[in-house]
């Protein structure tokens, strides 16, 4: 029979075939259960496989008033650097820490979190690999992973492509909760150093390497490591830190540095006629930073608000407590400095001077 003759029922076609794999999928989940595992908390209830992940809430019958919070976000267009380089097991890491980091601000314990996974095509070990550098982040954060999904999305994304989103949930005692109504006039600025670029701005960042002819291979004297390898550096988890920061000293606010830079972020947090103003001279960005204005003209002010400059986190805290913050911090690895003061004024947050030298 000449083909154009021949009707829909003599075509055989599989979902697989369409570009969707359910055996890959299900050889994915195989591989990251042993990951997640390792975040497993008591309160979880059951394990890897069911359609919706359980956590027994009747703990939150020791809190008085309890308030469940809750952080939804992605990781950018950084996946692009990891996709580019092959190097999946630590972009998870970056999913976590915008999440929990988010969430802990306002003085919440980060309780689960699910994931969220979009690729062109499903590759176990790539799969797993993503999934394992999420475990890692709720390990350091101490929420446990309850559940997720893997979605083979072909024709929407290349089979090398993926993207990965997530939500976390977690609770805070109504009387503890830390924010704008709490900071006063004379308050302290600690700033907490970050691990680097973390996950924002990778849309200017990648960019500049692009237009300047950097390749992600190429060393950098200046970074002591190549830069692909300076990129994909990890965001810091801080989630455990604050909670025990606002335990042990009196912290009135806290602000995560991501997409909008550190001025924009603190303002979040500051009340109606009350600024902040932070001293650049009291640090000195990596070098990463400075490299991206130099390699792509790009003004200073620019960075500012698009990038964290080396600055992930801020807790604004009473003066009396500022230096016990500063070595608490330290104490539990975290390299901390007081950065500035709450002064009276418009709503708003502006850097002063001129970045310190290293």
């Amino acid at each position: 029979m000449p083909e154009s003759s021949a009707t829909p029922g003599d075509r055989r076609t599989s979902y697989a075939q369409a570009g969707v794999d359910i055996e890959a999928g299900d050889r994915a989940v195989g591989l990251m259960r042993e990951w997640v595992e390792k975040t497993r908390r008591p309160e979880v209830v059951g394990g890897v496989g069911g359609f919706a992940g359980l956590f027994d809430a009747s703990a939150l019958r020791d809190y008085r008033r309890p308030l469940l919070a809750t952080s939804t976000d992605g990781v950018g267009t950084k996946v692009a650097i990891a996709q580019a380089l092959d190097k999946h097991d630590t972009i998870g890491l970056d999913l976590v820490g915008m999440l929990v980091d988010d969430l802990v601000v306002c003085g919440a314990e980060p309780l689960f979190l699910t994931d969220y996974i979009a690729c062109g095509k499903v590759v176990p070990e790539r799969i797993a690999a993503i999934v394992k550098g999420i475990a890692e982040g709720c390990v350091q954060a101490g929420c446990a992973l309850v559940g997720g999904e893997t979605a083979e999305h072909p024709g929407l994304l290349q089979p090398g492509e993926y993207d990965l989103a997530g939500a976390t949930t977690g609770v805070v005692e109504a009387d503890d909760v830390l924010g704008a109504d709490r900071v006063r006039p004379g308050d302290v600025a600690v700033a907490m150093a970050s691990s680097g670029l973390h996950s924002n701005g990778f849309v200017l960042v990648r960019h500049v390497v692009r237009e300047a002819g950097r390749t992600l291979d190429e060393h950098v004297d200046d970074l002591g490591r190549t830069l692909g390898e300076e990129l994909l550096e990890p965001t810091r988890v801080y989630a455990k830190d604050c909670l025990a920061l606002a335990r042990g000293v009196d912290v009135h606010a806290m602000s995560h540095i991501t997409g909008g830079g550190l001025a924009a972020n603190v303002a979040r947090v500051l009340p109606a006629g009350l600024e902040l103003e932070l001293d650049r001279s009291t640090w000195t960005p990596p070098r990463i930073f400075t490299l991206v204005g130099e390699w792509g003209g790009v003004e200073q002010l620019e960075l500012e608000r698009t990038l964290n400059m080396g600055v992930g986190m801020v807790a604004l805290v009473n003066p009396a407590d500022a230096d016990a913050a500063v070595g608490l911090l330290a104490a539990r690895g975290i390299h901390a400095w007081i950065a500035g003061k709450v002064l009276a004024g418009e709503e708003s947050a502006h850097l002063a001077g001129s970045y310190g030298q290293s």
